[in-house]
């Protein structure tokens, strides 16, 4: 038999050859040479599946998903005939080596590889390399593909792409102009870089919120590759960077994955230098931050890297040292990466098979169980998102557990029950979740790329402990039972303190169901306790609804929110239904502000969660049309971060002051709090220095400037506020709530209005890092607050919870500027 297998091998392989020959180039299929033209996503799709369609014995197209613009998105599995025909065996085995699937590997000698290229939709010079890449594989190194599987996703980001492509081709000088200040070297906002709704994909690939990114990971853990390569640009005087990475590096990162991405970048570096191809190594990209495309793969066993290309500008430009770089030079650079990459693959195939059971093992982690304790809903929520990672949990078993406690800031000792959650590191994926869930992320060095803090338990608002035993688990809890109606219901009560709640009042109010909720606690006659914030749904405010009550239930049970069927509205504590303490929620009209001067990362975030998040109605209103817009229609505008000091004109304050006073809210993101601090006619003050330590700059070597300005910096670092939880903006919270902070800035407390949230004196850190010089700047400063301007309000957030729609414990905060404070303003 083995004997008839050569045999026909020696047979057909010139049939396979043949093939190969007559495959078609990038540039043939085309029609233009390959970096002379920028090219659409459909004709990229459509030279994939030409390729896939004449060698199906070697490639295997496949689809994984869509984006939000209903661009499919495409994985090519390239590897030999022999593979391919077993690639379903190759892919368990692979699996089974990792111990993610059980059974013991049949074989273990081929390679994983994964390309990824365009997550940033205006670096296209990537997938323009993707076609050639795929081609040469196929034609030049057929010997490499013997013992690897190549997979490449040659777009993650069609629709980000497609705007850049398409904006630059319609506004292209012919031949292109090579000048930086000409108009094709200039994108308008909100520029191609992120998707649909304007995030960035490239940080999204834990927190996931994207269908991209989603959609991705179904496919990605199916995998798992043994090496990602994620592939950029940055700016056009910068050479291009492959690793090893800079420091910091996680801790967890084994001693095989520092040295492996050496030795790449090491053949990478024998072919840039032949050609005389200028790069650099070990600076500015580190391995820390986790929803990164190079060290999320990192976090899962892979050897991850980010490979990047000076580029971001058209067909060709003019950089500062007089070269002209063109799209050309840029897609050979990261195709001959992309191959160089491979080639280490396929050369060490056993190494690099045996180093990835070893990470799997999970040796000598610090903790092995981290218990949460929380509502049911922030529990549900956490369990979504381990689900997208295929991250395995239980539920606690009755007993006494020690460690270190999130919530105190120390070891201690608690009782458990089945209620709480247990994720268990003594998982395959147990580094991610040490990753993810480490109370503290150690700091090689202060200089990082990103924020330095992003321990689930905080953006989750549960309380935690982390353990350096395992923890027993028994059986999740029972599921929640649906609704039922009570016509004899005077009114249907529910709780407030997620965002669950939300999402049902948002239903609700689109289905023109009035609602109120309490400004005080009470309790129903049925000794129900409700605290502030809880909806009313009462049948006397909605006597012109047909099939109230069915309305109200399927809502409540759409999104499993309990409600209370009340035959009363007499409370036996706490105010009556008809309480001036019990308030009708405006159905609002809100508008949010995009274009020129908002962050467009910050615009879509806010947009984002309106549509996707909360389903309830926005308008954007872009900066252009401002002066010309009516406010008058609208009740609410919220300002997304951004960079207004030029917008905002003495006109333009007037007009948005006009119309708050009129009864109007503006609620106000990070940055847009610039355009109200230290103003006149407001109260927001920015928070003096109290550090009297004078610096004598001009002293400091110029090679020390970068890490003493650390001293100054805080890079996304967890900090413990103080809550006032009796104001309609922090109702559904406790006394105190853990805020992300992503930048040093600070404003005083509000002298008049209201301090909602805050750092008092002396603030301390729970993650993350903070330069020694801005912890006596926080001294009592804002982090969340409102002020009064005649009728309406000014809604001041400080810190961005909206950023990347990862910290879900502060989402709420949002809903309530928008629906519960000032409740009585709007008569517009």
């Amino acid at each position: 038999m083995h004997k008839l297998s050569v045999f026909l091998f020696v047979l057909l392989s010139p049939i396979f050859t043949l093939q190969a020959q007559k495959l078609q180039s990038p540039s043939d299929f085309l029609g233009y040479e390959l970096g002379t033209e920028f090219s659409r996503h459909h004709q990229v799709v459509d030279y994939f599946k030409m390729v896939a369609a004449q060698m199906p014995n070697q490639v295997k197209l496949e689809t994984y998903g869509e984006t939000y613009e209903r661009r499919p998105l495409y994985t090519a599995i390239i590897s030999s005939e022999e593979n391919i025909k077993n690639l379903e065996t190759i892919r368990q085995n692979h699996l089974k080596n990792a111990g993610v699937i059980d059974g013991n590997p049949t074989s273990n000698d081929i390679a994983v590889v994964w390309l990824s290229y365009n997550v940033h939709g205006n670096e296209a010079s990537s997938t323009e390399a993707s076609m050639k890449t795929i081609y040469a594989l196929l034609i030049e190194k057929q010997e490499w593909l013997k013992n690897t599987v190549v997979i490449i996703d040659p777009c993650l980001n069609p629709d980000g792409r497609d705007r850049y492509v398409n904006w630059y081709n319609q506004t292209k000088s012919t031949p292109y102009d090579i000048d930086q200040q000409a108009s094709e070297q200039n994108e308008p906002w909100p520029r191609g870089r992120a998707n649909h709704y304007l995030f960035d994909l490239n940080r999204d690939w834990v927190w996931a919120s994207q269908k991209e990114t989603q959609a991705r990971l179904k496919v990605y853990n199916k995998w798992l590759p043994q090496i990602h390569v994620d592939f950029h640009e940055q700016g056009i005087n910068d050479p291009y960077y492959f690793a090893p990475a800079a420091e910091p590096f996680h801790d967890i990162i084994t001693d095989w994955q520092r040295d492996f991405q050496t030795q790449i970048g090491e053949n990478h570096a024998k072919y840039f230098d032949a050609h005389g191809w200028l790069y650099f190594t070990q600076e500015r990209f580190d391995l820390l931050y986790p929803s990164y495309g190079d060290t999320y793969p990192t976090y899962m066993g892979a050897i991850g890297m980010t490979y990047e290309q000076s580029g971001q500008k058209g067909l060709g430009v003019l950089n500062d040292e007089g070269d002209i770089l063109t799209l050309v030079d840029r897609l050979e650079h990261h195709h001959t990466t992309g191959l160089s990459t491979v080639e280490m693959a396929s050369k060490n195939a056993e190494k690099l098979n045996m180093e990835f059971k070893k990470f799997f093992a999970n040796k000598n982690l610090k903790y092995k169980s981290f218990v949460l304790s929380g509502s049911s809903d922030k529990i549900d929520g956490l369990k979504a998102l381990l689900d997208k990672h295929e991250i395995t949990y239980g539920a606690a078993a009755s007993g006494k557990i020690s460690g270190y406690s999130y919530k105190d800031r120390k070891n201690g000792n608690r009782n458990v029950n089945s209620e709480d959650l247990v994720i268990s590191a003594q998982q395959p994926k147990g580094q991610m979740v040490q990753v993810l869930f480490e109370p503290h992320t150690h700091l090689a060095d202060s200089i990082t790329y990103d924020i330095t803090a992003w321990s689930l338990p905080y953006a989750y608002g549960l309380d935690a402990l982390a353990s350096a035993n395992l923890v027993g688990t028994t059986t999740i809890g029972k599921t929640q039972e649906l609704n039922t109606k009570n016509t004899n219901a005077v009114a249907y009560v529910a709780k407030w303190d997620h965002m669950k709640d939300a999402e049902f009042l948002a239903e609700l109010l689109k289905q023109n169901i009035k609602i109120r909720f309490t400004e005080k606690p009470l309790t129903t006659r049925n000794s129900e306790s409700f605290d502030r914030g809880a909806l009313i749904i009462i049948r006397g405010d909605n006597k012109k609804v047909e099939n109230f009550d069915d309305i109200v239930i399927a809502a409540a049970n759409k999104f499993k929110r309990k409600t209370v069927a009340v035959t009363s509205g007499f409370s036996k504590t706490g105010p009556d239904f008809g309480s001036p303490d019990v308030k009708l929620v405006n159905k609002h009209n809100i508008a949010v502000l995009s274009g020129n001067y908002t962050s467009s990362l910050g615009y879509g975030e806010v947009w984002h969660f309106f549509e996707q998040q909360l389903h309830y109605p926005v308008t954007s209103i872009n900066t252009d049309n401002f002066a010309r817009t009516n406010l008058d229609k609208y009740t609410v505008l919220v300002i997304p971060n951004g960079y207004y000091s030029k917008f905002f004109t003495d006109s333009n304050l007037e007009k948005l002051k006009s119309w708050v006073k009129k009864g109007g809210k503006v609620i106000a993101i990070d940055g847009a709090l610039n355009i109200f601090a230290d103003q006149k006619d407001f109260g927001l003050k920015t928070n003096a220095s109290k550090d009297t330590t004078t610096v004598k700059t001009n002293l400091i070597a110029y090679a020390e400037r970068e890490r003493e300005d650390t001293n100054d910096l805080i890079t996304g670092t967890i900090f413990k506020t103080e809550v006032d939880n009796t104001h309609p903006l922090a109702f559904g919270y406790e006394k105190n709530y853990y805020t992300l902070k992503s930048g040093s800035k600070a404003y005083s407390l509000l002298e008049k209005g209201y301090n909602v949230a805050y750092l008092g004196d002396n603030p301390k850190k729970a993650s993350g890092f903070a330069g020694k010089n801005t912890l006596k700047n926080l001294e009592n400063s804002l982090v969340f607050g409102e002020e009064r301007l005649g009728q309406g309000s000014i809604i001041y957030m400080a810190d961005n919870i909206l950023f990347r729609n990862f910290w879900e414990n502060g989402k709420l905060f949002f809903v309530n500027a928008v629906f519960f404070v000032n409740n009585n303003a709007f008569e517009l």
